[in-house]
């Protein structure tokens, strides 16, 4: 029997690295071949247009699933859907409890709820700021300011080394909800010693400070009050603080506040819940807009990224079936474009000045400040907390290596990027990327969760490029034709095209007749011939090889 190796602390991330959103951390501590896991959020993010049919995407989370005997926790930092989105779909793989503050558990029992886990997760609730041990990690909550209540970072410590993983975060004066950054505990456990900064690199590129929201109001309420329609405001569900903001701009004007989204019912509920929003007025639900003069309303409403589902797609197409909007209507676009969304949100903005609606973005006005830190905050904190290493996470590769390239300017001594499936040990001895484990993208598909890559989504986008064909062959008992082929396709033949399956037709035929005789009783060898002889004769006539499917009847 060996003696196994010495305990080593490791960062994984499995999603967030390498990308904007789908967040999934797991630190490891203890020899490799008896490492005990924590998790820290286990988010979702949207998907672009890029696959059909595909409105939510989930980091795969084989790698820690196949070991989640020695998954002590999940600890969700915040409540935004990129940090806890996923936990009603996968925690079913994973089975362990899973620790939040109390807003952020007021959002995730809603979400569990709708799939049918209320009561099933045990929810462990921790207070903020406080302090709790899961397994052998010691953690402890730091508060920090965001774009939604009780976000935080995560001092994790070990008999290895203390790492601090910042969560989402900026250093806000006037955060509207919420409270302050404690930059006074980071300070603190800067004087302890931090082996490693694990570090949001969302606004690595810009330059100074991310902006306070406590600065919007007035623009908010000058824009509004400016408009003489319909006015709608469109933003993350969970940004309770800018939710507030155009409540009290709408206020401002003499307008009734209207939601359209159910995310934002959800969210709201949760956060008067748990003592937020308690001196806003209750918000109006959509089926009423109707019944409002278009000059007295606000409508909040989801769908900033362009997500196709979502309200403001479903109001640009005018197929929502409460709110509308017409010629002289206002919108107003209270976020940014995450990276790769910038297709599905210009497609809602044409559709918008198609009917006539005016366009207010944060490139026209003040309607918009991150909730993510600029380059003046991301120096702050390394000189509060003063790490040995800079690990950064979420955001592009590009943004990941310019995060690092920044921290060793700001005299941070190493910085390790590290990739989705990377294994950055971080202890003992010098950090580094010292191997890696799978990881992937699943898709939600209904109420089923499949992989991105796998039949069902890949088969899905070959017959989105190149259309879909079914050929029906009849075979009597001797192995030859009893009827003539049938050919059906989706998105391969345009009206009038009649001779093209005819050409296929034929192309069958010749198929079956040329295989040898001892192949008539073989159905899969028969089945592929008529597959490829369907494929090469749409490929010789129209140039396209669609994704094809061959019926097989014996008589």
């Amino acid at each position: 029997m060996t003696a196994a190796g010495p305990a080593e602390l490791v960062f994984v991330p499995l999603g967030g690295a390498g990308e904007i959103g789908m967040n999934l951390n797991l630190y490891g501590y203890g020899p490799p071949d008896r490492q005990r896991w924590l998790m820290v959020d286990l988010g979702i993010t949207f998907g672009a247009g890029s696959a059909p049919g595909v409105d939510v995407i989930l980091p795969d989370p084989t790698f820690i699933a196949e070991r989640c005997d020695a998954l002590d926790g999940i600890l969700l930092t915040h409540a935004r859907e990129d940090h806890l989105g996923a936990v009603p779909y996968l925690w079913p793989r994973l089975g362990v409890p899973v620790y939040g503050t109390a807003f952020t558990l007021a959002v995730l029992a809603r979400k569990l709820a709708e799939v049918g886990l209320d009561g099933a997760v045990p929810l462990v609730e921790v207070p903020q700021g406080g302090r709790i041990a899961i397994g052998p990690f010691d953690l402890e909550l730091v508060g920090m300011t965001h774009s939604i209540p009780e976000s935080n970072a995560v001092v994790i410590r070990t008999p290895a080394g203390t790492v601090v993983h910042t969560g989402d975060w900026k250093l806000d004066p006037e955060p509207v909800v919420g409270h302050v950054s404690d930059e006074e505990k980071l300070r603190r456990v800067g004087d302890e010693g931090v082996l490693a900064l694990v570090c949001d690199s969302t606004n690595v590129f810009e330059a100074g400070k991310s902006g306070s929201e406590g600065d919007l109001l007035p623009a908010l309420s000058e824009i509004i009050g400016g408009c003489v329609q319909r006015v709608a405001v469109t933003c993350f569900a969970t940004n309770i603080a800018r939710l507030e903001t155009i409540a009290r701009a709408a206020a401002a004007n003499g307008r009734d506040v209207v939601l359209a989204g159910r995310s934002f019912r959800r969210i709201t509920e949760a956060a008067r819940e748990t003592g937020y929003l308690g001196d806003i007025p209750a918000f109006i639900d959509e089926a009423e807009c109707g019944y409002l003069p278009r000059d007295r309303v606000v409508v909040v409403c989801t769908g900033s990224q362009g997500e196709p589902r979502a309200a403001l797609s479903r109001i640009a197409a005018g197929d929502h079936p409460n709110v509308d909007l017409e010629s002289g209507d206002t919108v107003i676009f209270s976020s940014r474009v995450i990276p790769g969304n910038e297709i599905a949100v210009g497609r809602v903005q044409d559709d918008l000045i198609r009917r006539g609606v005016e366009i207010v973005t944060w490139r026209d006005a003040q309607v918009h400040v991150s909730g993510h830190p600029a380059r003046d905050e991301l120096a702050a904190m390394y000189r509060l907390v003063r790490p040995s290493v800079c690990v950064p996470v979420h955001g592009t590769l590009h943004h990941m290596d310019e995060q690092a390239r920044f921290a060793r300017a700001c005299q941070v001594p190493a910085a390790v990027v590290a990739e989705n499936g990377s294994v950055a040990r971080l202890a003992p001895g010098t950090a580094e990327v010292a191997g890696q484990v799978p990881s992937g993208r699943l898709s939600l598909e209904g109420g089923r969760v499949v992989p991105m890559d796998g039949d069902l989504v890949r088969g899905r986008i070959r017959a989105l490029y190149n259309g879909h064909a079914v050929a029906t062959v009849v075979l009597g008992a001797d192995g030859t034709l009893s009827a003539e082929p049938q050919v059906s396709s989706v998105g391969v033949v345009e009206a009038g095209e009649e001779g093209v399956e005819a050409e296929v037709r034929a192309a069958i035929r010749s198929a079956v007749d040329g295989l040898p005789r001892k192949s008539y009783g073989d159905d899969d060898t028969v089945r592929e011939a008529v597959r490829i002889a369907v494929r090469r004769a749409f490929r010789d006539h129209i140039g396209k090889r669609p994704r094809t499917e061959v019926h097989l009847v014996r008589v």
